[in-house]
């Protein structure tokens, strides 16, 4: 019996389904979605529709309500991003008199008004994890207690659930249970965006501008060849919801009833971000970011003690090839501009960096077989450069213009270097 009337519903009408519930369209993704829902209606299963914001999401629950044997059965829409959580669980559940301040009174919960229909939780994902705990029992056990009382009440609900943020991620992050997630996904039904129902964008309009201009009595909007183009070929980051509110504004601001394609490029924005899906997964470059201070300075120093190893290596393969110590030492001095840019550290902007000492091993054997061997002599990073700026003076007899150039810094940056580090 049960597989019998599976097969009479699936060979009904579609287009006798969408002109009931008002739904516009031809498109596949659309269609699948219909089918799924009829399919899945005389059964009690758990469903979840996903899909962004403003993709139609809140009919399909009718539509399973409807095509059920719980349809002369209460159907109760609750949207659980629009109840603060400390009141969530009262709503849902009930409460008890004297539960919390302000109770004066025993309420029935949805669930309870509810029983032996169906009930559709908007926007689940924004439910708090306790009470997704609550949730899971009744899906489970169909038991439930009121807020208040330890008393078990039984109900017999047909659950239907809706959101647009991508669960599995916000089971990864700890915002979901991964239990309820699988029991409400028994039955998945996803609702393709606008961008991918192309075909359906110009139907979509003119159903708009035909509701629109009997309610405010205007002749309806149209469209010419640029702007049906426009129109097909914009993203629609808010779907049909922001086809709907643009096809108003432009019934009751324009006079002229043609609508150009100039016209029409007004209405949408033009910024790319705001053309950018909303995705709920973090960008990648927030899991680099620092909680601290101490943690961009431990971050700072362990990528210059990996550059330090490396200008070790070069100032060995550099004594090597060449024993001229005047020439080692603008190599030298060199690699070290080199390790500030690269590092983008200013020691003036991060004083609290000079404490933390880098030790460079002086290479005195020709034979070294461990290149981040550290010797006991050592000299900070600080240390070297006012050395270095100290030979340089003394090379040009103390005039900073060419001892800048030795260096390979500007003249300014030399005379800031000079009097920070009080070199006579």
């Amino acid at each position: 019996m049960f597989r019998h009337n599976l097969i009479n519903i699936s060979r009904m009408d579609v287009q006798k389904i969408k002109l009931r519930f008002g739904i516009i369209g031809n498109a596949y993704e659309l269609t699948r979605a219909i089918d799924i829902a009829v399919q899945v209606a005389p059964t009690d299963l758990s469903v979840l529709i996903t899909g962004e914001s403003g993709t139609g999401k809140e009919v399909f629950p009718q539509i399973i309500h409807q095509f059920s044997a719980r349809k002369h059965a209460s159907y109760i829409a609750v949207n659980c991003g629009a109840i603060p959580e400390g009141t969530i669980d009262s709503e849902l559940f009930g409460h008890e008199k004297g539960a919390f301040t302000g109770a004066l009174s025993d309420r029935k919960g949805y669930f309870e008004v509810a029983n032996n229909g169906t009930i559709f939780l908007d926007e689940i994902g924004e439910l708090p994890l306790s009470t997704q705990v609550r949730l899971l029992r009744v899906l489970e056990t169909g038991e439930f207690m009121k807020v208040g009382s330890s008393k078990v009440l039984k109900t017999n609900v047909r659950v239907v659930a809706a959101t647009n943020i991508n669960i599995p991620q916000a089971v990864k992050n700890g915002k979901f249970r991964e239990d309820l997630f699988y029991r409400l996904n028994t039955v998945p039904i996803v609702m393709p965006a606008l961008r991918k129902r192309r075909e359906d964008i110009y139907l979509l309009f003119r159903k708009f501008a035909q509701d629109f201009a009997e309610k405010y009595r205007m002749p309806a909007l149209r469209l010419n060849d640029g702007a049906q183009q426009i129109l097909q070929a914009y993203r629609w980051p808010g779907n049909i919801r922001q086809l709907k509110n643009i096809t108003e504004q432009i019934s009751i601001i324009e006079k002229e009833r043609l609508i150009t394609a100039d016209i029409l490029q007004n209405y949408l924005p033009a910024s790319d971000e705001q053309m950018l899906p909303a995705i709920y997964k973090k960008d990648s470059r927030d899991e680099k970011s620092f909680s601290s201070e101490r943690e961009i300075l431990y971050q700072v120093l362990f990528d210059m003690k990996k550059d330090m190893t490396d200008l070790k290596k070069l100032v060995f393969d550099l004594m090597q090839k060449d024993g001229d110590a005047n020439d080692l030492e603008q190599k030298n001095a060199m690699l070290i501009r080199k390790l500030y840019e690269d590092q983008e550290v200013d020691v003036v902007q991060h004083k609290s960096y000079a404490s933390a000492k880098v030790n460079v091993s002086h290479v005195d054997e020709p034979d070294i077989q461990d290149t981040e061997e550290f010797v006991e002599e050592s000299l900070s990073l600080v240390d070297k450069e006012m050395e270095l700026i100290r030979k340089a003076l003394e090379k040009h007899n103390g005039k900073r213009k060419y001892a800048a150039q030795d260096l390979g810094i500007s003249e300014r940056t030399l005379y800031r270097k000079i009097k920070e580090y009080d070199i006579n």
